[in-house]
């Protein structure tokens, strides 16, 4: 019987010692100060913040930035990572972010200056410049530090880079972190969010805008692209060029984006390619490629336009088959499409070329780059020919191109640590590591094929970068506020924070909106993309869409969406260096 009395208590002593060595091994490692400890719990933080970042709340969805709410619980309730591995994630996080960032907006960053996205970008930056003046505004009068008003700011305009950046800034100037930078934007940044979407709201209301009548007028409006490839068919009219082959009259119409693609006999009723020996009459039928700049010379050099549709040019019982091929071989990256001489050596035409989801004229001085899709006309045979020439392999696509990620991250990493001196500024100015990566990827992504630099990136790997980034920044962000994170909303006067930042959210929006609609007269979808765009917000540009029905507040938010990223993290940094 004791026997038996011994034997239970020492397996319950037994099950209590390893109760208790497993509550304290996992005490270690929520609350230890390890790599492990920390990873398992930025991962937890990532992962519940991202699940509770998708609640709607008023049919908004706070996304990924709930991440930053999740940290600061953890951090509020005594969960802490050691400061050095805190800082490294940190800043890695922000780095990957703001690299594929502008690897996303390089491509279109030069390009959304032209015509009439030189007014957007100036209404945008408007936008930003009242922000910053706005924020010193309420610096003076409340006398609220400047770390933490470019906090409120960077939270009122949501958007997370320019935190990053002002940050980083701090921390290259003191050598220290301030908590209330990143305290500053979780506060405003709810009421930020709701702030646009009622400024874009209120705008409607002030000018009695028809929602209807607006569909109407941007339908009315010719929003076509410039640059972009349109098809026409063409009767030949002109008696100045009957009888020219169609390589004198390309001579004749060089300044010109054309490109002849494929002709009907007006005889034989035979459709044909066309090459540079095909020689013109009275009546045959052309199929053309050009600009929305070049389509009324077109039509008035060559004759009249004809109502027929594509598939018309392809008769059943006819050879010639259309297919988009895709460039993915790495030599080609930076080469003219006239260089390969496709259509001498294969007998075929390239008419159009789709990049980014644009089509391009295909002329021979166009530069080529892995990824485009080239419309290709000819044979069966001739094509599979060009295809071996082009590659055409998804899976070579598929492939991530790691070297310009790492080489641009060093040499963005590098720029951002340049000093340069700033008149006023009593100390040195750097990008820091949100500025110079970002500046360094965008020209990466622009000018990279120049240098045989494939810069090509999948959507899909572009937004895993951008997000796993973000998310990490996010997490490491709001665990370093998280302690006295309460205790500045209620005691240190976190309630009038959301005040000054609602007021940072609206007025610059308020003002630009009724100057953009009143003196520009512009399309209210095109406002509603570019106030949002303004912000970096995503929420407020989905709440444009479904507004509008249309893609116009897409493609304004698109326009300005890369300056504006850019002049937040620069004035960002600024307001750090020059008013602290």
């Amino acid at each position: 019987m004791n026997y038996k009395k011994t034997y239970l208590c020492s397996r319950i002593l037994s099950i209590t010692l390893i109760c208790i060595v497993f509550m304290e091994w996992i005490e270690s490692l929520l609350r230890g100060d390890g790599v492990a400890h920390s990873v398992m719990l930025l991962s937890a933080v990532i992962a519940l913040g991202i699940l509770l970042g998708k609640i709607k709340i008023g049919g908004i969805a706070p996304g990924i930035t709930f991440v930053l709410f999740v940290g600061i619980c953890f951090g509020h309730f005594g969960f802490r990572v050691n400061e050095e591995v805190l800082h490294f994630f940190k800043e890695f996080g922000l780095i990957l972010f703001v690299y594929s960032i502008g690897m996303q907006v390089g491509p279109g960053f030069f390009a959304s200056f032209r015509k009439g996205g030189v007014t957007l970008n100036m209404l945008a930056t408007g936008v930003v410049l009242l922000g910053v003046a706005v924020a010193l505004v309420l610096h003076y009068v409340t006398g609220l530090s400047v770390p933490t008003m470019v906090g409120i700011l960077s939270g009122a305009v949501t958007n997370t880079p320019g935190l990053g950046a002002a940050q980083q800034a701090y921390f290259d100037t003191y050598g220290t972190a301030d908590n209330s930078i990143a305290m500053g934007y979780a506060v405003a940044y709810p009421l930020g969010v709701v702030g646009i979407i009622l400024a874009i709201i209120c705008i409607r209301f002030i000018f009695g805008i028809d929602l209807a009548k607006e569909t109407e007028r941007l339908k009315a409006e010719n929003d076509t692209h410039a640059s972009e490839a349109r098809p026409i068919s063409l009767l030949v009219r002109n008696p100045a060029i009957f009888g020219k082959s169609v390589g004198e009259l390309s001579a004749l119409m060089a300044p010109r984006d054309c490109v002849l693609s494929r002709i009907w006999y007006s005889d034989s009723k035979i459709i044909e390619m066309v090459s540079a020996e095909t020689v013109l009459h009275e009546n045959d039928r052309i199929f053309v490629i050009t600009t929305e700049n070049d389509v009324e010379f077109v039509k008035t050099f060559i004759g009249e336009e004809l109502p027929m549709e594509r598939k018309q040019w392809i008769r059943p019982e006819s050879q010639f088959i259309s297919r988009r091929i895709l460039v993915t071989k790495s030599n080609l990256n930076g080469k003219q499409l006239g260089e390969l001489k496709l259509r001498k050596l294969y007998g075929i035409n390239i008419t159009r070329i789709n990049r980014s989801g644009l089509d391009l004229v295909a002329l021979p001085h166009l530069t080529l780059q892995v990824g485009d899709r080239v419309n290709v006309v000819g044979t069966e045979s001739a094509i599979a020919n060009v295809e071996k020439v082009l590659g055409n392999s998804m899976k070579r696509l598929n492939e991530p191109n790691l070297i310009p990620i790492f080489l641009g991250i060093a040499l963005g990493i590098f720029v951002g640590s340049i000093p340069f001196a700033v008149p006023g500024v009593p100390q040195p100015v750097k990008l820091g590591l949100a500025g110079g990566p970002l500046i360094v990827a965008i020209l990466v992504s622009r000018f990279g094929y120049k240098y045989k630099l494939v810069t090509y990136t999948t959507m899909s790997a572009n937004l895993m970068l951008r997000e796993t980034g973000i998310t990490i920044f996010l997490a490491c962000v709001g665990i370093g506020a998280g302690d006295g994170f309460i205790d500045t909303i209620i005691h240190r006067g976190g309630l009038a924070w959301i005040g000054y930042g609602f007021v940072i959210t609206t007025v610059p929006l308020l003002i630009v909106g009724l100057v953009a609609r009143h003196f520009y007269k512009l399309n209210y979808f095109t406002l509603t993309g570019l106030l949002a765009g303004s912000m970096t917000d995503p929420p407020a540009l989905a709440y444009s869409n479904t507004t509008a029905g249309n893609d116009a507040p897409a493609v304004s938010y698109a326009t300005v969406y890369p300056l504006t990223m850019f002049l937040r993290v620069l004035t960002a940094q600024l307001m750090i260096l020059l008013f602290t």
